[in-house]
């Protein structure tokens, strides 16, 4: 059987969500707006560095939204855009596929 050719958008896409973390923040995001802190805390292993790196990327990939809330002092949310939380069934099936197939 021969194999087909990789789609560029499908590669780039791939390319994206398979970078250390990036699945986990997008996931930790999905239940909905959370805080820097709340998401350092949830994800444990995360070191803030990485944990603000992956936010400024997905942020630049229009799939995560920052929020900075002019009060004192300064809050700031991070939440899913429309193309982010498009991503919400693919995770649900990755769920799935996780409960029937990976042994912990």
């Amino acid at each position: 059987m021969e194999q087909a050719a990789l789609c560029p958008r499908f590669e780039k896409g791939m390319e994206l969500l398979s970078k250390r973390w990036v699945g986990l923040v997008v996931f930790q995001l999905l239940s909905g707006p959370q805080r820097f802190c709340a998401m350092e805390s949830a994800l444990s292993g995360i070191s803030g560095r990485i944990l603000s790196e992956r936010l400024k990327e997905l942020e630049q990939a229009g799939i995560v939204n920052r929020e900075v809330y002019p009060e004192t002092p300064v809050r700031i949310e991070y939440s899913l855009t429309e193309k982010g939380r498009a991503l919400q069934p693919i995770f649900n099936e990755i769920g799935n596929w996780s409960d029937k197939w990976v042994e912990l």
